[in-house]
């Protein structure tokens, strides 16, 4: 998928950026395909049950990409960034995991949203939380569009696939990073109808 900036990487098969995988594919596009493969196999079962805290959000990435990965469903280990903006360093993951997951329970997943405009707002605050601990080596959009979706269904709404604009979803990522969340509630509140 996208590639990131990282320190050494023990992940990766030495000398490349191309992360170790159980298909030993060191082709970058050949990994990709093969990894969103998995990840569209794995999207038809049923996710693991959870409490929707960090432990169920592990167990989400797991399920998406057990196939693909030794690693999948745990924390990260090394420091990446993106378009030179680091993510939380792997020291700290786990702590802000469970410090933005405690804080969704005490407003119980977002179910007593009174309004789209309203979910849109706090689910974009929790949304843009996680992106920027990244918490996985790769596939955390993936699992954070996974986890909105969840969260939508907690209020009563319904993601409506075919209205999620990736590119648009990405830059609005990027925005949240740098503290702009007003196009992730807009992108939110598209993916709603």
């Amino acid at each position: 998928m996208s590639r990131y900036d990282a320190t050494e990487d023990p992940l990766c098969y030495p000398g490349t950026s191309i992360l170790r995988n159980k298909a030993d594919l060191t082709d970058q596009d050949e990994l990709d395909q093969f990894e969103q493969l998995m990840f569209l196999t794995r999207s038809e079962e049923a996710l693991p049950e959870g409490a929707l805290d960090y432990e169920h959000y592990r167990a989400i990435h797991h399920h998406f990409f057990q196939d693909v990965y030794e690693w999948a469903g745990q924390a990260r280990q090394i420091r990446t960034a993106k378009g030179g903006n680091w993510f939380c360093y792997p020291e700290y993951i786990d702590a802000e995991m469970n410090r933005i997951f405690r804080e969704l329970a005490e407003e119980n997943h977002l179910a007593d949203t009174n309004s789209l405009q309203d979910f849109a707002a706090r689910a974009a605050h929790y949304i843009a939380d996680i992106n920027a601990v990244h918490p996985f080596r790769e596939g955390n959009g993936r699992c954070q569009l996974t986890f909105l979706d969840i969260l939508m269904q907690i209020a009563g709404l319904e993601m409506i696939e075919c209205n999620i604009d990736e590119n648009e979803f990405i830059d609005a990522m990027i925005a949240s990073f740098v503290g702009d969340e007003a196009p992730l509630v807009d992108a939110i509140i598209k993916m709603a109808g």
